[in-house]
Formats: structure tokens, C-alpha cells, sequence
């Protein structure tokens, strides 16, 4: 169980601070609710407490995870498929696993191909996306501003 002011990353909406923890009628039956405010979007959700796992909301990464992303950022490109639907699909699958390489790896991929080829409308959108997750999370683990996080991951981002 998190604690009140715990970092937590709720999958496709980035990481977020459990503000409080509270009791709410529902359904008949008294529940445990995480109130969660997310640091890129000013939204709050109540999320049950009994529904964590199944959500995926996870602890967001430590300090010593950081350099493992930075690294992803700067390996060369992944293959990706020439199919515009498989190699977007693969994407979202990567957003919704919740893991911070995988979605590393969706930033660093659409980066260098907007930078060589362009991306189409819904790519655009799904970069904005992975990369607001990705540095909602490195905001709240290097304590540093958007400014700077959004600089570094563009100075590992390198076309090879």
C-alpha cells in the first residue's frame, strides 16, 4: 500500500503524487481510494486502493534508474516496421506496459524519425504523449523543471 505523498506513475498518464488517501461510499460497501494529482495534466483521479495492481500503478523510478533511461535514449534506433498501423500499434503497447525504457524507447524512436522523415498527425500526438509521461516521471526523480528534463532527453536523443 502507497503512502500519502508517495511518487507514483499511473499508466498512460504519467507520474502523479498520492495527495491523500480516503474512504468513500460506493456500491453499498465503504472503499479505500489513492487521490492522485498528476504533475502534467492538473488532474486528480480517485483510484481504489483494490484496483492498484490491476491498473498497474507503480512506484515511480529511482535515481539509480535514470542513467538505464538516458541509455536507452542513446542507443541507436530500434527496428522499426515500415507498416505504419503494426509500428504504431507496437508503440501504444509500449506506452500501456508502463515501463520507463519501453516508453524511452517510444521517445527516442519517434524523435529521430521526426527528425529525418517527419511523422504523420498520430505519431505527433503519440510522441507528445510518451514524452509527457516519460518526463512527468524524471521531473519528480531529478527534481529538476520541465526545461531541463525536456533538454536533456533531447541532447541524449542523437540520429545515428
Amino acid at each position: 500500500m502507497f503512502k500519502v505523498g508517495a511518487k507514483v506513475v499511473y499508466p498512460m498518464h504519467g507520474a502523479g503524487i498520492i495527495r491523500e488517501i480516503e474512504e468513500r461510499l460506493a456500491a453499498d460497501r465503504v472503499m479505500k481510494y489513492y487521490v492522485l494529482s498528476f504533475w502534467a495534466t492538473n488532474m486528480i483521479l480517485w483510484l481504489p486502493v483494490e484496483k492498484v495492481e490491476r491498473v498497474g500503478l507503480r512506484p515511480v523510478i529511482g535515481k539509480d534508474m535514470v542513467e538505464k533511461v538516458f541509455a536507452v535514449l542513446k542507443e541507436g534506433e530500434e527496428k522499426i516496421h515500415s507498416n505504419w498501423n503494426k509500428r504504431y500499434k507496437n508503440h501504444v503497447d509500449k506506452i500501456k506496459s508502463n515501463d520507463i525504457l519501453a516508453i524511452a524507447d517510444v521517445v527516442r524512436d519517434l524523435r529521430r524519425r521526426e527528425k529525418v522523415k517527419g511523422l504523420s498527425t498520430g505519431e505527433k500526438k503519440l510522441l507528445e504523449s510518451a514524452r509527457q509521461i516519460l518526463v512527468s516521471e524524471l521531473i519528480l526523480v531529478l527534481e529538476e523543471d520541465e526545461e531541463k528534463v525536456l533538454a536533456m532527453i533531447e541532447e541524449a536523443i542523437t540520429i545515428t
